[in-house]
């Protein structure tokens, strides 16, 4: 049976926009080393349909969504910031319909469009005259493209859209293996200049069309430390919510770091006793993270258990250990993810991020007021570790469990101290915090491994398979728990030189 073709692609692009008058003369590359040869292509004619919501949340969140006719890549195309000069383009092929987003790219953006409609917000026509820069070994470096541009912003609808007109240069390395060579670019960039070129005041062409709309959202930031950095994390969730949801390495995990840092934060603001919504969100984000948590589990012990076979010698690792262990974990882990999509397409994960919306555009009272608010302590914060640390030392030996659940309290409390530390700039006692909470996060790691390896034992045995493997992985794992627990009370040491 043929392999079904994907309906989306990923490339990445790096390059950067110049501003030119009309009669600026394109540029030579003659004499850059790099530089062997340049090939001339035909003129196209690119006309492009840019959608987006009606308050152009793309715009602001620095993403473009376009239909464009025209080119060797005519299609759809959603491109996502990657870095200062680098963007993601996630490509879809056209379809019979010119106004319906496709939807694995309208998936993509969901946390910020939610559910309004995207719609056409301007049309852009090109008349693109390019220059292929090549080595000598005949590889393709960047690509000199001269632009004409015709475009029209969507506006009132009774009255016909006002047409502006400019030229500008584009200079784009050509990916390879993707890296491209930024050196390169910079010179090429100086032969740009040199020749009358201004770097480009916009981001996009679409974000000339629109202006002040198309802006990054720059609403003054509030002074209380705890509250500005709540805005910057949920920024931060909306990053690896799009990673999640492209199945990227680590993505589920820091998707669960960023809903934990707002929920420490949020705990720690300086209206959290004063609004019932907190209560509401803090719930709500408790319950996502639940809901990734079990992608994230299997990911670890995956991940766990590969490492600890290959370690072993072969003669070691006996029966069906691999099978049952790290392929099973990674089957777990699809299901989790599939579990977490639904819940990353549901209105009421869409609830939780209008809400966190609006608690991030409100200033909080005493800062409206022009005062700093009360400000956030540690020593509260670092109390709370403190009475678990007193806990955990006061249980009675040979009580296993009960010792492993006081030391994952002192991890989560270890943890709020962390980011409450990091939001109000004691970067010192937020580096000790975070020591203890991975220090006792490998123990956490090592008492779930241990209670997964025993059931996936006993299934072993009762199938009739060698079980020889799971307790020597078993007594590794618990001698990683010993090391973690003996190296304890230094951290906490740490800690406490450090708050004081």
């Amino acid at each position: 049976m043929p392999v079904k073709a994907p309906k989306t692609s990923r490339h990445l692009e790096v390059e950067r926009k110049f501003d030119v008058v009309e009669s600026t003369v394109s540029p030579s590359f003659e004499g850059i080393a790099a530089v062997d040869h340049v090939d001339k292509s035909p003129v196209e004619s690119l006309d492009a349909t840019y959608f987006d919501t009606p308050t152009h949340d793309l715009a602001r969140n620095k993403i473009t969504l376009r239909r464009r006719t025209g080119g060797h890549d005519a299609g759809w195309h959603l491109k996502l910031p990657a870095g200062p000069e680098a963007r993601t383009e996630v490509r879809a092929p056209l379809d019979a319909s010119e106004h319906d987003v496709p939807g694995e790219l309208r998936d993509i953006v969901l946390a910020i469009v939610r559910e309004r409609p995207l719609e056409p917000v301007a049309r852009i026509s090109t008349e693109r005259e390019t220059q292929v820069l090549y080595g000598s070994d005949g590889v393709a470096l960047a690509e000199f493209s001269n632009d004409h541009v015709t475009a029209w912003a969507a506006g009132d609808p009774e009255a016909p859209p006002a047409e502006q007109e400019w030229r500008e240069w584009e200079l784009e390395l050509v990916e390879n293996d993707g890296a491209g060579d930024t050196e390169l670019l910079g010179r090429l960039s100086n032969r740009l200049l040199d020749a009358g070129a201004a770097p480009a005041g916009h981001g996009s062409k679409l974000a000339r069309v629109l202006g002040e709309t198309a802006r990054p959202d720059e609403t003054p930031q509030p002074a209380d430390p705890v509250h500005r950095a709540v805005a910057e994390q949920v920024a931060e969730l909306l990053v690896w919510d799009r990673a999640v949801r492209a199945d990227a390495y680590d993505a589920v995990h820091q998707m669960r770091v960023t809903i934990r840092k707002i929920r420490s934060l949020l705990a720690d603001s300086q209206d959290a006793s004063e609004s019932s919504g907190i209560a509401w969100i803090q719930d709500e984000l408790r319950e996502l993270a639940n809901v990734l948590g079990v992608a994230r589990d299997a990911e670890v012990l995956a991940e766990r258990y590969q490492q600890a076979l290959d370690k072993l010698p072969p003669e070691l690792v006996r029966g069906r250990i691999r099978e049952r262990l790290v392929e099973g974990a990674r089957r777990r882990y699809q299901t989790g993810l599939r579990r977490s999509l639904i819940a990353m397409r549901s209105q009421r994960y869409f609830r939780l991020l209008d809400a966190l919306d609006a608690w991030v555009a409100e200033i909080p009272a005493a800062a409206a007021a022009g005062g700093e608010g009360a400000p956030v302590t540690l020593e509260a914060a670092y109390q709370k570790v403190r009475k678990a640390a007193k806990a955990a030392a006061a249980v009675e030996p040979g009580a296993e469990a009960e010792r492993d659940l006081a030391l994952h309290r002192i991890r989560k409390r270890a943890k709020r101290l962390r980011y409450t530390a990091a939001a109000t700039g004691a970067m010192r006692v937020s580096e000790q915090a975070k020591a203890i909470q991975t220090l006792l996060g490998d123990h956490q790691d090592s008492v779930v491994s241990r209670e997964h390896l025993g059931h996936q034992a006993e299934a072993a045995h009762t199938a009739g398979e060698d079980t020889f493997t799971y307790g020597l992985l078993y007594q590794q794992e618990a001698d990683l728990a010993e090391r973690c627990r003996q190296q304890l009370d230094e951290a906490l040491r740490k800690l406490a030189k450090a708050v004081r």
